[in-house]
């Protein structure tokens, strides 16, 4: 029976422009959603603007805007940069909506019916200067446990710890920069602690969640579960609090009750709300980054659990986004909003190259603007497309644009390409789309050998039918590869339908064969990337940048130089610490392809598996010391996170491990069993 899914990304707040930080997860939402409507599932996708906060209020007051019309604005600016990605939302709605507000107050008042808010005093930093009370991210400080500058004030980015803001050393009014004083307020509290056995049993059950959120969730189960403060005072933008004075919902409990909000605003139908929400009829499914998993795996539930509505079913689990294995730096022009991107490279070529990074668990994605080129040019471009028009254009013409039937030979490569469908399903079910895009390309270089074996622009010469068998064939596999590519690059594979003439490529219809039919007239599905339009767009980011703040540029720049011309890593007494060994990944690899190098005397060109972490080309100068063939199947200790080097002959991803020089080269492997992938500690 088809399956019936309500599926959400997380909000973005209302308070800035769409990066690729948001991209990433609304493509691998977006892609998660086309799969399951290509399999035959009911999937709807719902997404809102976080509208409330203190944030907003200042900002819009700054732009001299009410919050109400600053909020709508940047709605409209978030849903049109997202959906330029073609990120296809049924309902991209507003956490300030009537619903919102309908459902905020009811599931609040429930559970204070229940006995699960309670009200006490606390002191809250104050901020004399600006005459109000400092929400959590208003206070910037030293993080207590790790000890990083600058973090905010309920939470690190850089270690991930949840605190108090009093508990931040050194703290600052992020506004004007005063030191906060203490002052006692009435606040409301909601006792998470009350469903702590509910939590820990719904964390362990299968499917809900990946290991690595599940291990985290765990971490905060140690010390026991602590009250939530739920309550902001006034002056702030969001929803009063029913049966109080001048309190209102911290923006936290309202916002992931916009995925409610917006399913209502869509459904507009009570009873089909409730097979999600009250029924269990439904699942409910939440892709959220790891910075708010907090929020979504322990609150949130706790909160529907308390007011007696369904929790989620799967809480799926990304890292962060970086580039060359750094944070995106808005001075080095590697902070790119979704808008600059747009302007200058294919957004179905980004969809490609996320899904080539993206696994299951919560690891960061990095993303290096070589590799983007090569991936993109080698595998979607020369690969995948190039198949398509190489037989489908000139070849096609001069066949009156007719296949004919399938050979025993061409159906034999479709089966191949076929067996491979329950194991791409269930890849992409469980979001390792890396393996995915790994298994497609794979198949692509198995299509592409068999056309340059047949060699159909010169087979047409001689023999005309047997070119037209062989087109047949390889337009055939390309209905499957395309199939599978669907989710991934639904422009590309909606032109490609198109030639087919054909509704569209679905799960449902992967069997079906093209066979005795005229093809509609091939238009071009994609360009290979130009590396100029790179540079531009980085440039162009730089220079957004320089222009909003010019003295920080002076200071970012002078950090810029003042580490390039640090190149030591070694300190005078020629020790490192553990902190900078922990920044070489070393992993198990296995390789699976090795050959020479034309016109190289020492390298070797392998391509070594490293697990989830997928498939890395290397260059690696080993040739007087090992044959491409005793190289294959062999495991090996590769460094994982090396920066990709563009060499002469192609990039190199990684590099490997050895020992000794020239002929005695020997490389390090892995003294007892060990899977590709697997971490060295």
């Amino acid at each position: 029976m088809p399956k019936n899914i309500l599926v959400t990304s997380a909000l973005p707040y209302a308070n800035g422009s769409i990066h690729l930080g948001h991209v990433l997860e609304a493509v691998q939402t977006d892609i998660w959603v086309r799969f399951q409507k290509l399999v035959g599932n009911s999937c709807y996708f719902f997404c809102a603007d976080d509208t409330h906060g203190t944030p907003i209020m200042i900002a819009a007051k700054k732009a001299g805007k009410t919050p109400e019309s600053m909020i709508e604005e940047v709605q409209k600016e978030h849903y049109k940069d997202l959906s330029a990605f073609g990120v296809s939302y049924d309902n991209y709605y507003t956490t300030n909506s009537d619903e919102n507000k309908k459902y905020s107050e009811s599931i609040y008042l429930t559970l204070k019916k229940k006995g699960h808010i309670v009200a006490r005093n606390i002191e809250q930093s104050y901020c004399e200067h600006d005459k109000m009370f400092l929400p959590d991210r208003f206070i910037k400080g030293t993080c207590p446990k790790c000890g990083s500058k600058d973090q905010y004030g309920d939470s690190c980015e850089v270690c991930g710890t949840s605190y108090s803001p009093k508990d931040l050393k050194d703290s600052y009014c992020s506004i004007c920069g005063t030191t906060p004083v203490l002052k006692e307020s009435k606040h409301l509290f909601f006792k998470l602690q009350d469903f702590q056995s509910q939590l820990q049993t719904w964390i362990e059950e299968e499917s809900r969640m990946h290991e690595g959120a599940q291990k985290k969730l765990k971490e905060w189960f140690t010390s026991g579960l602590q009250e939530w403060d739920i309550s902001r005072d006034g002056p702030y933008f969001g929803f009063a609090i029913p049966e109080e004075e001048n309190k209102y919902f911290y923006v936290w409990l309202d916002a992931p009750i916009g995925y409610m909000a917006s399913a209502m605003n869509f459904l507009k139908d009570e009873k089909k709300f409730n097979e999600f929400w009250k029924d269990g009829k439904g699942e409910i499914v939440h892709f959220i980054g790891k910075d708010i998993l907090y929020f979504h795996g322990l609150f949130w539930p706790a909160m529907l659990m308390g007011s007696d509505y369904q929790t989620p079913s799967q809480l799926n689990v990304h890292g962060f986004l970086t580039v060359n294995g750094e944070k995106m730096s808005k001075s080095r022009g590697t902070f790119i909003n979704a808008s600059t991107f747009v302007k200058f490279l294919d957004v179905e070529h980004f969809r490609f190259y996320l899904a080539c990074r993206l696994g299951p668990g919560m690891e960061d994605v990095d993303i290096s603007f070589d590799d983007f080129v090569s991936r993109v040019n080698s595998d979607l471009i020369g690969n995948l497309v190039n198949l398509v028009s190489r037989v489908s254009t000139s070849i096609l013409d001069k066949m009156d644009r007719k296949l004919g039937s399938l050979s025993v030979e061409g159906k034999s490569l479709v089966q191949d390409l076929l067996s491979k469908d329950a194991e791409i399903r269930e890849a992409y079910d469980s979001r390792n789309y890396s393996k995915v895009m790994r298994e497609i390309t794979g198949l692509g270089d198995k299509v592409n050998k068999y056309v340059n074996d047949y060699a159909p622009w010169n087979l047409i010469k001689t023999d005309v039918e047997k070119a037209r068998e062989v087109v047949t064939t390889s337009l055939n596999c390309a209905k499957i590869l395309f199939t599978y590519l669907a989710p991934v690059t639904p422009n590309i594979v909606n032109s490609v339908a198109s030639l087919f003439q054909v509704t569209n490529l679905s799960f449902l219809n992967l069997n079906e064969t093209l066979e005795n039919k005229v093809l509609g007239p091939y238009q071009m599905l994609s360009k290979r990337v130009e590396e100029k339009n790179i540079s531009l767009m980085i440039q162009e980011t730089k220079e957004a940048f320089e222009k909003a703040n010019p003295e920080k540029s002076k200071q970012e720049q002078g950090k810029t130089q003042n580490s390039d011309s640090g190149s030591a890593t070694v300190s005078e007494d020629g020790f490192i610490t553990i902190d900078e060994l922990s920044k070489v990944e070393l992993r198990v690899g296995q390789i699976q392809e090795a050959n020479p190098v034309e016109g190289a005397d020492k390298l070797l060109f392998v391509k070594v598996n490293l697990g989830e972490k997928g498939i890395k080309n290397v260059f690696a100068g080993i040739k007087a010391s090992y044959t491409a063939e005793e190289l294959v199947g062999k495991k090996v200790v590769v460094v994982a996170n090396l920066k990709p080097r563009q060499m002469k002959f192609g990039l190199s991803e990684a590099m490997l491990l050895a020992s000794g020089k020239d002929k005695t080269l020997s490389l390090f492997v892995p003294d007892r069993d060990a899977n590709p992938g697997d971490l060295l500690k």
